[in-house]
């Protein structure tokens, strides 16, 4: 114990024991003030959509802002495939064509999207284990050591060297009376599960965009399929045509347009194959598999079971909440609401706590001597008196934070309902021209199938056969075209939806 412990042992009606008494006193009562008041709520207006209030508590349209912010957070409590990644694969899995899954599997493994989106959430992770460690106290261990000579000067005096050497611990702790730190904290958490809502939605993007992909490249091979047919019909027709024209049964002009016609169907068909090529390619630069390897499973693969489309009439408006990006921005609205109840208890008083417990030793001519020291304070009391009125502009900088989240809140929600209707639009359309255009499609069958056999027969030109020819090349096409167009549509409400959805909702994973 130091010298000043000591004589305060012996200054009467005084002990060690009443000096902790005394701070305790003053600990507990600063302790109990603090906690009697509470961190200021946030006072800025976050008005929500009309189509959203049903969603609302009873009384929230009368209680504070503050808990108008934790409704709009529970109204989003759910996420695409309730947050499971096994869901995720298992919606997929549905379609029953396993190279689909696996190339979206491949392409998340690699896309620079779901990465960063990691990178994010893990630092949010951090962020929250920092304000965490913000409201414990701190504890240091010191070491010192120091040489000195001091004396008068004097020549014939022989003054010692003093060889003193500390080691102890060393704490300090932010009495959080106000609760700034533990605003920050609430805000933190709030981001943190931001950032896994929007983790998924960077898988979820993933995959709707390696779905779309794939099917491009199914369709595209349909209608190569068709145009190869088709050009070989009008090779076949040529040759006919020329034997004929070279037999005298047949005029030059006639076997012209025989030949330009196979010569237009070869372009086609040449064309149709670049396309497929750049499909492919992109494929394999989404997925990162060998372009070799990925030939060769769409080759075993030719004939994947169809996408079946069941139809969806509406949405109920509760769906829309499990959206990644409105529930990120429900969460960022959370947080921007803490970080004004944090800025404005910046500006109430701070209190610190320190202290430390040392065992020290001195050695001075030959003599060691040790001793051990320790004290609790200074019990420090900040009160902000003037700042220049910066603690005011932080307050007012949180606030237009937060209504800056509030707007992106509403537009969010807004976003959402026009990308889900659109969906439902196109996907109601193309239900509702299919059996037209299938039905289309095989009457024009049937007429070229009888154009031919007239053409064949010396009774129609080959002008009237080439013409049947283009409307069923034609109708063919559109038939493939909308069947891509049905499951555009599909995916794209399949993402407008947050990743697809059912009934029962789940928290979100603290890890993915």
């Amino acid at each position: 114990m130091s010298d000043a412990n000591r004589q305060a042992r012996r200054t009467p009606g005084w002990s060690t024991a009443r000096h902790a008494a005394w701070a305790l006193g003053l600990f507990n009562g600063l302790v109990l003030a603090g906690c009697s008041v509470l961190a200021p709520p946030a006072t800025v207006s976050a008005e929500t959509p009309p189509q959203w209030y049903a969603a609302l508590p009873a009384d929230a349209a009368g209680d504070t802002r503050a808990e108008e912010a934790k409704a709009v957070t529970a109204r989003a409590d759910s996420l695409p495939h309730q947050g499971s990644l096994q869901q995720l694969s298992q919606w997929w899995q549905q379609l029953n064509d396993p190279l689909l899954v696996e190339l979206i599997e491949a392409a998340q493994a690699v896309n620079p999207t779901v990465i960063t989106a990691r990178s994010n959430l893990e630092q949010a992770r951090a962020a929250r284990s920092a304000s965490e460690s913000a409201l414990l106290p701190k504890l240091d261990a010191a070491a010192n050591l120091s040489r000195s000579l001091s004396g008068p000067i004097n020549r014939t005096i022989v003054t010692p060297v003093t060889t003193l050497g500390q080691v102890g611990l060393q704490t300090s702790w932010e009495l959080d009376l106000f609760g700034p730190n533990r605003a920050n904290l609430q805000a933190n958490r709030e981001r943190l599960l931001g950032s896994q809502a929007l983790w998924h939605e960077a898988r979820v993007s993933v995959a709707a965009e390696v779905a779309n992909q794939y099917y491009s490249a199914r369709s595209c091979d349909k209608q190569l399929r068709v145009l190869r047919a088709d050009s070989l019909s009008r090779a076949e027709t040529a040759r006919l045509t020329e034997l004929l024209t070279r037999a005298g049964f047949g005029s030059a002009a006639t076997a012209a347009l025989a030949l330009a016609s196979a010569s237009e169907g070869n372009s086609r068909l040449t064309q149709q194959a670049a396309l497929c090529e750049v499909d492919l390619k992109a494929m394999v630069a989404l997925t990162a598999v060998a372009e070799p390897v990925l030939r060769q499973r769409f080759a075993q693969s030719q004939s994947p079971p169809r996408m079946v489309i069941s139809d969806i009439p509406r949405v109920p408006a509760d769906v829309l909440s499990q959206r990644p990006d409105i529930y990120n921005a429900a969460r960022t609205l959370a947080a921007a609401s803490f970080e004004v109840g944090s800025a404005r208890a910046q500006r109430y008083p701070r209190l610190h706590l320190t202290g430390n417990i040392f065992s020290n030793t001195t050695r001075a001519r030959g003599l060691t001597q040790s001793f051990e020291s320790w004290s609790i304070g200074p019990l420090a009391l900040t009160v902000p008196l003037l700042d220049g009125r910066a603690s005011q502009a932080n307050v007012e900088s949180a606030i237009a934070r937060y209504e800056e989240a509030a707007g992106k809140y509403r537009s969010a929600v807004r976003q959402a309902v026009r990308e889900v209707e659109e969906s439902l639009v196109n996907l109601q359309s193309s239900a509702g021209r299919q059996s037209d255009m299938v039905a289309a499609a095989e009457g024009y069958r049937r007429a070229f199938a009888g154009t031919e056999a007239r053409y064949q027969a010396g009774l129609a030109s080959l002008v009237e056969l080439e013409e049947a020819r283009r409307t069923l090349l034609a109708a063919q096409v559109a038939v493939l075209s909308l069947e891509r167009e049905r499951q555009s549509a599909w995916i794209a409400l399949y993402r407008a939806l947050g990743g697809g959805w059912s009934e029962s909702a789940t928290a979100v994973p603290s890890h993915p």
